[in-house]
């Protein structure tokens, strides 16, 4: 089957985590992606790390997650060579994404008035942490700076413990799917118009925009969100909403009729605190007291006891135990390719399912420059042009 966005080409200057989980989304989609690293080096992330693991002891998890159905392009960006071929490639270009601080890209020569003129089609997106101008233009807008910044660690945790970040980029990830749905929407535009445009996105705004229910009431009511000391999973929530401690492990319990929860787990005295306000107000009380009784018997107990009166209650389960859960097979939600040098990489299949246009992994991420002969051969270099360009190390 064709793929949505067969036909596409991407130029990927962006590095790190937001621009290239956003062009991993569009080449997912069919789109050719070609990634212009810095020679030498390349992306930030083919040598950024947890653990200090690498992925068969050659490759970090952390590119392997964001980079597969790319090629990648080394260039010495300062030099005019690399400019003429930049230049070469906009004319074939559909997009171009980029995440340097304001003013870099236009400095370089490869800001969008500038490639505009080469090709007036191109969608040309940049992002960054703030904004490309304002008070906090120069900052680094690294995700958790901007998790602490919008409010978001505030919201979270404990009230008797210090603000609680996410255990995972949150920020960089909503404004990746930003990137996403900007180019979508511009490409469509530009289909019906033949016109190209400039798309601005930054991680401030994209975290903003993902508290928006809780933005909604605090700049309406005019008050903050307090979160409670028992650990309640929202700090606008009632009790029971939180997770809990059993013999055995810990389940979440969502919001439920208190009723019902007070006869499944033996406690009819709960049914006393069963009015929206005392729910909120008593909510540390109502959670230790529920946490009494959940404790003296296992996970699957309960989870079994509260599912068969239909009450919403989940397991809490640690990342190497899914892809052993049923729901995570059935929706073959994880998959694998294979690398030259890190073997069997497994990873996170695509997320959402096409009838006509399915996504698929054709390539694994790349290796630093690995496609760089390829693609200036495509734009009419010739071998011996290439040849020079490697010893000079404009490749």
């Amino acid at each position: 089957m064709s793929q949505a966005l067969e036909g596409i080409k991407v130029l990927d200057f962006s590095h790190l985590l937001q621009g290239p989980f956003a062009t991993q989304m569009l080449g997912d989609l069919g789109a050719d992606v070609i990634k212009v690293e810095r020679t030498g080096t390349g992306d930030g992330y083919r040598n950024w790390t947890f653990l200090n693991y690498r992925v068969g002891g050659e490759e970090t998890p952390c590119f392997l997650a964001y980079n597969r159905n790319k090629r990648s392009l080394t260039l010495n960006l300062k030099s005019p060579e690399a400019k003429e071929i930049i230049y070469r490639l906009v004319k074939e270009c559909d997009v171009v994404v980029e995440n340097f601080r304001p003013g870099v890209m236009a400095k370089l020569g490869f800001g969008y008035e500038q490639l505009k003129e080469i090709n007036p089609r191109i969608i040309y997106c940049s992002s960054t942490g703030y904004g490309q101008d304002g008070p906090y233009s120069t900052r680094p807008g690294q995700d958790l700076l901007i998790q602490s910044l919008t409010g978001l660690t505030k919201v979270t945790g404990r009230g008797d413990a210090a603000p609680t970040p996410l255990g995972t980029g949150i920020a960089d990830q909503m404004g990746a799917f930003n990137i996403v749905y900007g180019i979508l929407s511009s490409l469509y535009y530009r289909e019906k118009t033949g016109k190209g445009q400039k798309i601005e996105v930054n991680l401030f705004q994209a975290l903003l925009t993902h508290q928006l229910q809780e933005l909604v009431v605090t700049l309406n009511l005019g008050r903050n969100f307090e979160r409670p000391n028992s650990g309640i999973g929202h700090p606008g929530m009632p009790a029971p909403f939180g997770i809990y401690q059993t013999a055995d492990g810990y389940i979440c319990i969502s919001a439920n009729p208190i009723p019902v929860l007070a006869e499944v787990i033996g406690d009819q005295g709960l049914v006393e605190y069963d009015d929206p306000m005392i729910l909120f107000d008593k909510r540390d009380e109502i959670f230790y007291r529920i946490q009494a009784s959940v404790i003296k018997q296992g996970s699957a107990y309960w989870i079994e006891k509260m599912l068969e009166r239909d009450l919403w209650v989940s397991e809490v389960k640690s990342h190497i135990e899914l892809p052993e859960d049923p729901q995570v097979k059935h929706l073959n939600a994880f998959t694998s390719y294979h690398h030259p040098t890190a073997g069997e990489v497994k990873t996170v299949n695509i997320p959402v399912k096409f009838s006509e246009t399915p996504g698929r992994i054709d390539k694994p991420a790349p290796l630093l420059g690995e496609h760089s002969e390829e693609i200036l051969l495509e734009l009419g270099y010739d071998q011996e042009t290439i040849e020079k360009m490697k010893e000079n190390k404009i490749i």
